[in-house]
């Protein structure tokens, strides 16, 4: 082992045998035994890295990707598979907090019962006791019974616990939401003054922002195997791209399938027109004000519904119904409409505001009331489009108002936040809302912008 070093993990793998239908009693074993069949679920499928003395790494990933199995089999709770590990110094686990404390107990006696558990003799216990108790700030309950205290005071007492037995090697798992707000405080200043004084941290944390402020180094775990490590602040922002990419997939997968079934739904009531066309009518005038089926879930109605908006979408470049766009690509905003009557003066309009509610963008093909040079006429049945032939929408969401009017004064129908769409900005090169074609002219060297 590298003498630098405070842990080696060396190509680790771990594999969990999952049950199918596991037999409990002896008897069941005896006599079911096609029920005892069971599958290899590789967890950690070769993991590999150093952490020095001194160093704060932090674990990340999503849930069942192998980080609380590789800081346990750093705690010796469980062994590789395959693989070593090797650990010098003394180790303290933050992972079980409480875990061998006697409810019968008082706090004072527990903390003895629980820091031999660490390694510490009764000499070493008593030197550090009084830090423990007015770590801890449970003065006046240390000689209670611990079953007499609230989960809170449980964990501040087990965490001042664990945090005072001057170890080498500091292993933490999802604990550090301790007690109040100002006790996570301390804990977290703890932690920094233990990092100061040399110690060596391992924390595994869904909170990106505890990775950030703590660790040297973030190692990104993900479905057995490390997919990226280096600074914190760029490998967690990699991870939550990712994971909102992998939503966002989710997201789109959903929409498709839930437009498949609109798309039935529509052919369906085709079919049915003529046969319920009276009954059509009367549902017709209850379901007015009721939101289409492409809605949002925030989208909210008005209007007299004279003309009603029945369906709307957005088509990409490949002229396929999407919600997710690249800057620059080609974006087509469709709606379909019927009206009461043929040939209505109306109006159309559009705008797009972003996920903080900033208007971005509106725009109008305007009939009537002196705002057109031309005469706009609704029938009883039509499609409306706006072709964005590039759009300049930077990364973010973004949400679309469609309406249905006369002029100002008359709205015939209009629905907010009618549809949302995300935009991906792969140039990276731009912030804000929107891109402008540009370039740098730097004493006559023309310089394309640069990714931030």
């Amino acid at each position: 082992m590298n003498s630098e070093n405070a842990i080696e993990v060396k190509n680790v793998k771990k594999r969990f045998k999952v049950y199918l239908d596991k037999g409990n009693s002896m008897k069941e074993k005896i006599l079911f035994r096609s029920r005892n069949r069971y599958e290899d679920r590789w967890v950690l499928k070769g993991v590999s890295f150093d952490v020095k003395k001194g160093e704060a790494i932090g674990l990340i990933g999503k849930n069942g990707c192998g980080k609380s199995t590789t800081l346990k089999m750093l705690t010796r709770i469980m062994y590789p598979t395959e693989g070593t590990i090797e650990l010098t110094g003394r180790v303290s686990s933050l992972i079980e907090l409480g875990a061998g404390f006697h409810p019968d107990m008082s706090g004072r006696e527990n903390i003895f019962t629980n820091a031999s558990i660490f390694g510490l003799n009764h000499a070493e216990i008593e030197r550090r006791l009084d830090d423990i108790i007015k770590f801890s700030e449970l003065e006046e309950f240390i000689d209670n019974p611990v079953r007499t205290y609230s989960s809170g005071m449980y964990m501040r007492l087990a965490f001042a616990v664990a945090i005072n037995v001057d170890a080498d090697i500091l292993l933490i798992d999802e604990i550090l939401a301790v007690g109040d707000v100002s006790f996570q405080a301390k804990c977290f200043e703890k932690l920094k003054e233990i990092k100061r004084k040399g110690t060596t941290i391992v924390i595994v944390s869904h909170v990106t922002q505890q990775i950030k402020n703590i660790c040297d180094r973030a190692i990104w775990i993900d479905e057995g195997v490390i997919r990226e490590e280096g600074m914190p602040g760029v490998v967690t922002e990699h991870y939550l791209e990712t994971m909102e990419e992998r939503r966002m997939e989710r997201v789109e997968e959903e929409f498709q399938k839930e437009l498949q079934k609109r798309e039935e739904k529509k052919q369906q009531e085709e079919n049915k027109k003529l046969q319920e066309e009276k009954r059509r009518k009367e549902e017709k005038k209850k379901a007015e004000m009721q939101l289409p089926d492409f809605c949002t879930k925030i989208a909210t109605r008005k209007g007299n519904k004279k003309i009603r908006i029945i369906d709307a979408s957005m088509i990409n470049e490949k002229g396929d119904s999407a919600i997710i766009f690249n800057t620059g690509e080609k974006i087509e905003i469709c709606l379909e409409y019927e009206a009461e009557e043929d040939n209505i003066e109306t109006s159309f309009v559009i705008s797009i505001t972003n996920e903080n509610g900033v208007y971005c963008f509106g725009t109008g093909a305007y009939g009537g009331v002196d705002k057109s040079k031309v005469k706009i006429a609704a029938h009883n049945h039509g499609k409306v489009r706006f072709c964005v032939e590039k759009n300049l929408f930077l990364k973010g969401k973004y949400y679309i108002d469609l309406g249905i009017q006369h002029g100002d004064d008359i709205i015939y129908d209009y629905i907010y936040n009618a549809l949302e769409f995300r935009v991906n900005d792969n140039d990276k090169a731009h912030v804000g809302i929107v891109q402008l074609e540009g370039y740098w002219d730097i004493d006559g060297q023309i310089v394309a912008p640069q990714n931030l």
